[in-house]
């Protein structure tokens, strides 16, 4: 077991604009899928944060090939999550002096890749 644990190689985008649930919902589409094929997906679904996502998982393909040595067309996405980052708070005018509050979200998002077994 401990000779599957080197060779995932990961990478986190952390700060991204965004709710974590909107993009979890793009990362449970892709989990399990082989690179080319998540990909391929994420290039026509109609999401505005697969942008983000596909940076995360190109780095972290990124990683598996410079770091470890591995041959990207063989890997898989291991694990792929989104949690909750700070939100930015921003305030509204409102009717009769009121303010409504604005809350800016953002999510961390990490991707690890393995080789298919």
């Amino acid at each position: 077991m401990a000779n599957t644990s080197t060779t995932v190689a990961q990478a986190h985008g952390r700060f991204i604009r965004g709710s974590a649930s909107k993009v979890r919902r793009v990362l449970d589409q892709i989990r399990g899928r082989s690179y080319r094929d998540a990909l391929i997906m994420l290039e026509f679904m109609p999401y505005r944060s697969t942008g983000p996502i596909t940076k995360v998982l190109r780095s972290a393909v990124a990683n598996a090939e410079h770091n470890l040595g591995l041959d990207p067309s063989s890997l898989v996405i291991a694990s792929a999550t989104a949690d909750m980052g700070p939100s930015m708070k921003r305030f509204r005018p409102r009717a009769q002096g009121r303010a409504y509050a604005i809350k800016k979200q953002t999510c961390h998002i990490s991707i690890a890749v393995a080789p298919s077994a």
